[in-house]
């Protein structure tokens, strides 16, 4: 998320009630995850196997729970709770405006787009021309559309990413991160029918030109999806995955989270990747291997009981 105008690290300090370290006229520019975070953007960090990943990081402003010198041209923000201050940043300045009609007055809608009945625009939505959006979908504030987009019955856009901070010592253990990232759909793009696209935490999910979504997907919070990809029904993808141009992931494949499917690679229907796949290769199974040999491995298997029977027999 960027900010309207930049922030002096001293009022954010202040704001946040941390003890800054650092340049106290240094001025932030925007908010970032951490895999997305760009030069004058502020970043948190409170768990330790990631304190080094942060601060090494290309954001200029952390906020972080523990004493470290900052390393050159960083500042930092040290404080008890690096989650709630965060969550303070973000509710300040992307607030929760609520709907007062079914197209709010500041979406802006491109010549030739047809919208069915039923159909609800968040603020600041951005649309663009000669798209099809079809009866119950619903787009979240600041989502952006672009050209020749078809959109079936009952999609949504832009929901909250699916994003807690555990608390084990209360009743309700799970603190909510608020979300303030957007959901970008490129041109020629065709979502299925209860279809559910999570915007990310404080970047952008983003669904590239030319893919094709069938009926009831989940996109995760942050994931980039590349140009002409096909994902078949009850295709699911975690956060922050990156899945590259002309992939096809069939049927009900489950993508973990963080990890990267490279260009051209086919994952057959009910198989699970839980890490990175190579480009251009078949995958099958769970975890999802190269499918030729998937395959040859399970005709062995079924063997099993014939090869026992004969070596009981010897």
């Amino acid at each position: 998320m960027r900010f309207e105008r930049p922030l002096t690290a001293a009022w954010i300090a202040d704001f946040i009630d941390a003890r800054l370290v650092g340049d106290a006229a240094a001025e932030a520019t925007g908010i970032n995850e951490i895999h997305k975070v760009e030069p004058g953007d502020i970043s948190f960090v409170d768990f330790e196997k990631y304190y080094d990943k942060c601060l090494r990081s290309a954001a200029t402003f952390i906020i972080i729970d523990k004493e470290v010198t900052a390393p050159e041209g960083k500042v930092l923000f040290v404080c008890a709770d690096p989650f709630t201050a965060y969550v303070k940043l973000v509710k300040h300045f992307r607030p929760f405006e609520p709907a007062t009609k079914l197209i709010s007055d500041s979406a802006v809608i491109g010549e030739g787009t047809v919208l069915q009945p039923g159909v609800f625009i968040g603020n600041h939505v951005v649309i663009g021309k000669d798209c099809l959006i079809h009866p119950n979908v619903t787009i979240y504030d600041h989502t952006v559309i672009g050209d020749n987009v078809i959109i079936h019955a009952g999609a949504i856009l832009g929901a909250d990413a699916y994003y807690y901070k555990r608390r084990k010592d209360r009743a309700s253990q799970y603190d909510k991160l608020e979300s303030c990232g957007r959901v970008i759909i490129h041109n020629d793009v065709e979502i299925g029918a209860a279809t559910t696209i999570d915007k990310g935490v404080s970047g952008d999910t983003i669904i590239g030109q030319g893919t094709k979504i069938d009926n009831h997907v989940h996109i995760g919070h942050g994931a980039v999806i590349g140009r002409n990809c096909l994902f078949a029904a009850q295709v699911g993808i975690g956060g922050k995955a990156i899945i590259e141009d002309e992939v096809i992931l069939w049927g009900q494949v489950g993508v973990s989270k963080d990890l990267t499917i490279g260009k051209g690679a086919v994952v057959y229907a009910q198989s699970g990747v839980p890490s990175s796949l190579e480009g251009g290769k078949t995958y099958f199974g769970s975890p999802a291997e190269e499918a030729r040999g998937k395959m040859r491995d399970l005709s062995w298997i079924k063997r099993i009981p014939e090869i026992w029977e004969k070596v009981r027999n010897l």
